[in-house]
């Protein structure tokens, strides 16, 4: 048996363990790679831990330390509240709010996971505020970054077209701009309508504090305690803050502390003013949008550097910050992206390739070569995996059977819609960034989502781009 296909192997019993024992999938994926690494593929230390993705977990821990600060400060609730005000209550409009402004994000020059980091966050927040799926504004999110990351003047955009110009293809920007706009455009309509979206029309307008269910009754004012609320029954019973109130017409969701500086009462219902820590965490997230996107900085350095500032002015609100930054879910990515960094380093993703490549019917070839591209992007760079295989495909190309620029945006689509994936950059973002979930429950949406986009995505591409002869 080749060293390749063993490595392959026991990546398969990694998963089988993982979701059969309950194991954290990155200790298993460490041990894996220490394991296949040393013995299979005779690599020391060094060369096991050239794979350890450094750059993903600063990122995960900056981007995380510094929502929490936002969560304990009450930021991430007063922005929820400005969205609501911005769509004048129509909580429906959010998901898409947020999907035009990954989208926008990326389409102007931003790396898709910075975009991600910078939104995921805040929507995630939203939705728990409102009771949306997680998992319909996380993917919606992610899908926003892959609509507008092939823009001319995009990085992924500008990557692919000259990986293209310089194996001296047939090419097209702007039809590799929307391919990808149109596949994760409708792949966001089908999500919004099977994942709660027609249940957010139905709520019609709502108002900040009614926790997004229509007729929740507003606060009062009063004499009640300022230190929690409550949410009871069916009835949409609700007490806290400082006064009480009630309403009927749908179930409670999961009720919000009020604190002492929300303001309570009269015909204003419940608001969050701004206070400096407030005003500062803004500040801090403007920052590191204006540092990431205008400046070219590491989002996930800048992230930690904002975190430590504004927990050093304000120990009280960032005492719990530490303990929530999602410790379990950077042991996971880093541990299996480790693992696929011994893969890349033995050589597993070139042998499997080529392999697919040298196959002598072209069309075939070409949707291999598209699951291959999804496969290992839902583990590893989109961009990486794209230059790799975009230069696999000259030989059949050259033939003149497959259109180049039907090939080149089938590989792109297949390669960057399954970031959704819990195991690329932008999935472990939207896993690692949602407030108040069962992580283990969202992992696994997230990865059984990933595995039908994998699964369907690619054919879908090729039966569309591919077999009409595109270019």
């Amino acid at each position: 048996m080749s060293p390749e296909l063993i490595s392959i192997l026991v990546l398969v019993v990694v998963f089988v363990i993982a979701t059969t024992r309950s194991v954290n999938m990155g200790a298993l994926a460490f041990a894996a790679a220490f394991g296949v690494g040393t013995l299979v593929a005779d690599l020391d230390a060094d060369g096991i831990f050239a794979g350890f993705p450094g750059d993903l977990f600063v990122v995960l821990v900056g981007v995380t330390y510094l929502f929490a600060i936002a969560r304990a400060n009450g930021t991430t609730d007063w922005l929820v509240h400005a969205a609501v005000r911005l769509v004048r209550g129509r909580v429906a409009l959010i998901p898409w709010v947020m999907f035009a402004l990954t989208g926008a994000l990326t389409a102007i020059g931003a790396v898709s996971p910075a975009a991600v980091a910078i939104v995921a966050p805040i929507a995630l927040s939203f939705a728990t505020r409102y009771s949306i799926s997680p998992l319909l504004m996380g993917t919606m999110v992610v899908h926003g970054a892959q609509a507008g990351g092939f823009s001319p003047i995009s990085i992924y955009g500008s990557i692919v077209n000259g990986i293209v110009e310089r194996e001296k293809l047939p090419g097209s920007e702007i039809g590799l701009f929307l391919a990808s706009l149109v596949a994760n455009l409708l792949i966001a309509a089908v999500l919004f309508a099977v994942l709660g979206g027609r249940k957010l029309w139905a709520r019609g307008a709502v108002t900040p504090e009614d926790g997004g269910v229509p007729g929740r009754g507003k606060a009062s004012a009063g004499t009640g305690s300022s230190t929690g609320s409550t949410g009871t029954g069916t009835d949409g019973t609700g007490t806290g803050g400082t006064g009480a109130g009630t309403g009927t017409g749908g179930t409670a969701p999961a009720a919000v502390a009020v604190r002492p500086d929300q303001e309570t009462g009269g015909a204003e219902g419940t608001g969050i003013r701004l206070n400096p820590a407030r005003i500062a965490t803004l500040v801090a997230l403007v920052a590191l949008v204006v540092a990431v996107l205008g400046f070219d900085l590491d989002a996930g350095l800048t992230a930690v550097t904002l975190a430590v500032v504004l927990s050093t002015v304000w120990p009280d609100d960032s005492r719990r910050a530490v303990g929530e930054i999602a410790w379990s879910t950077v042991l996971l990515i880093c541990g299996v992206l480790t693992y696929v960094g011994v893969l890349e380093e033995m050589g597993t993703i070139t042998w499997a390739g080529e392999g697919v490549g040298g196959i002598g019917v072209p069309l075939l070839a070409a949707v291999l070569l598209c699951y291959i591209g999804a496969i290992v992007s839902a583990f590893a760079s989109s961009v990486g995996i794209m230059g790799a295989l975009i230069p696999l495909a000259v030989p059949f190309l050259a033939q003149g059977e497959i259109g180049a620029v039907g090939m080149v945006a089938a590989l792109a689509v297949s390669a960057t819609v399954v970031d959704v994936s819990p195991f690329s950059t932008n999935g472990a973002l939207v896993l690692a960034a949602a407030p108040d979930v069962d992580r283990d429950r969202f992992f696994r949406q997230l990865m059984i989502y990933g595995g039908i986009v994998v699964a369907a995505v690619p054919v879908l591409a090729w039966l569309v781009l591919v077999v009409p002869g595109f270019g």
